[in-house]
């Protein structure tokens, strides 16, 4: 009878953002479409196959293991092994220890350049900087209340300098 008039179920309500069904023999269950989340099944619209990110994971995990065996075999293996092996060209073994060492330097001296710069980039603690900026929120002057009503949650502000100096270095 409710298809005849073109209604829905009473007991189902549908919606873009949730399927809610009410079901004699069950408790209501209630679905979040992901809209990230596509299936593989045929006949659904949109990209079909593994995502670009994904291949190119795949292919940087991939070409990641075949050349740290390449350096192991090259730097490790005696050199009449490759040679029996068909590998007559190779760079010097001297390659082997000074190419992770000038890496491992060139990441140290990276690491103390920018610990450097913002060392640089800091004003000095005597700097008004320090204490006011343009994000400095004063505190709101509210008068105290007559009646004993509670008070509101103040907005976020800073704390005056001498609050602080007052609350760290004064014995109470």
């Amino acid at each position: 009878m409710l298809e005849d008039k073109g209604w829905e179920d009473p007991r189902s309500v549908n919606s873009p953002r949730r399927i809610l069904s009410f079901s004699k023999n069950r408790k209501a269950t209630v679905f979040f479409p992901d809209p990230d989340d596509r299936d593989s099944g045929f006949g659904v619209s949109g990209d079909q196959g593994p995502k670009t990110s994904e291949v190119y994971g795949f292919v940087g995990s991939i070409t990641t293991v075949v050349a740290t065996v390449l350096f192991l075999v090259w730097a490790y293996l005696p050199e009449h092994w490759l040679h029996s092996l068909g590998i007559v060209y190779y760079p010097s073994r001297y390659w082997a220890l000074a190419a992770p060492a000038y890496v491992m330097m060139t990441i140290a001296l990276a690491v103390g350049f920018y610990i450097g710069l913002n060392f640089l980039a800091t004003p000095p603690p005597t700097s008004f900087s320090m204490i006011y900026d343009e994000f400095t929120r004063e505190p709101l002057r509210n008068g105290p209340s007559i009646d004993n009503d509670e008070q509101p949650i103040e907005p976020i502000s800073d704390i005056r300098i001498d609050q602080i100096n007052d609350l760290m270095f004064n014995p109470r």
